[in-house]
């Protein structure tokens, strides 16, 4: 090992000492970066199967692969299918303050690494992020989302398209609004850029959120995308709301 090598280690190793890796869900120091520690793991609620096949509302009892919720066969989605990381619950909301308004940005790539076992065929998509409106990125100085989409990209490959969409109007909070008013709010919100259209045209598009609410965003983004041409849509999320599982729930920066 030469001494440059030698050098190196030894700077690596005074980091680790002086910042070592701690959970994204509390803070206490860890093994390795983005490792949660055993009493945050547990209390993550890991989605999978069995689930709508459109909007992943968790089913109790199995229903087939292709089986969709009542909401979903009454009113379709626009996107294809949905998957979330975990249900939103007191870990993945502080993971997702944290991400958004505590100066994180590395807690994408935790994100990511979650994600990462929902995004299979993601090599061969677009992978865009929801985006926000220019001035909530002037006021935040980044969108959390498209950390998460480039972390993503890292692991899983993918044409990544931080600019695919547009977000043409400043939509109100949607907290507190039923599901009529949230898809009026988001109506028309969001638009093509221009340079993606003959890009986007018959190319699956793999869309990223941090959390799903009532499916009203991811809606009327997946709308804007069919309208230009995407021959799929499918939505990609850290956390999902749960029916029955969050009672009183402060969402962060509500869509």
């Amino acid at each position: 090992m030469g001494v440059m090598d030698r050098l190196a280690m030894a700077g690596a190793q005074l980091i680790a000492f002086a910042l070592p890796p701690r959970c994204p869900g509390c803070g206490v120091v860890t093994a390795d970066d983005h490792h949660f520690c055993l009493a945050c793991w547990s209390k993550l609620d890991f989605l999978g199967p069995p689930a709508c096949a459109a909007c992943a509302e968790p089913f109790e009892q199995d229903a087939g692969p292709e089986a969709r919720c009542g909401a979903c066969l009454a009113d379709p989605p626009a996107y294809d299918a949905m998957a979330a990381a975990v249900a939103y619950g007191e870990i993945a909301r502080r993971v997702a303050l944290r991400l958004k308004y505590g100066g994180r940005p590395g807690l994408a790539e935790t994100i990511a690494r979650q994600l990462e076992r929902h995004a299979s065929g993601a090599a061969d998509m677009l992978v865009a992020p929801v985006p926000l409106h220019r001035w909530r990125i002037w006021r935040r100085g980044y969108n959390q989302s498209a950390l998460i989409a480039r972390a993503l990209v890292r692991r899983t490959g993918g044409t990544l398209a931080l600019d695919l969409l547009e977000r043409r109007k400043a939509t109100p909070v949607l907290r507190g609004l039923g599901p009529a008013a949230r898809v009026k709010a988001v109506r028309g919100a969001f638009i093509l850029s221009p340079r993606w259209k003959e890009l986007v045209k018959g190319r699956a598009v793999l869309l990223i959120d941090d959390v799903y609410t009532t499916g009203a965003t991811a809606n009327a983004c997946a709308k804007a995308l069919r309208r230009a041409g995407a021959s799929q849509v499918r939505l990609l999320c850290w956390a999902r709301v749960v029916r029955g599982r969050v009672d009183d729930v402060d969402f962060p920066d509500p869509r």
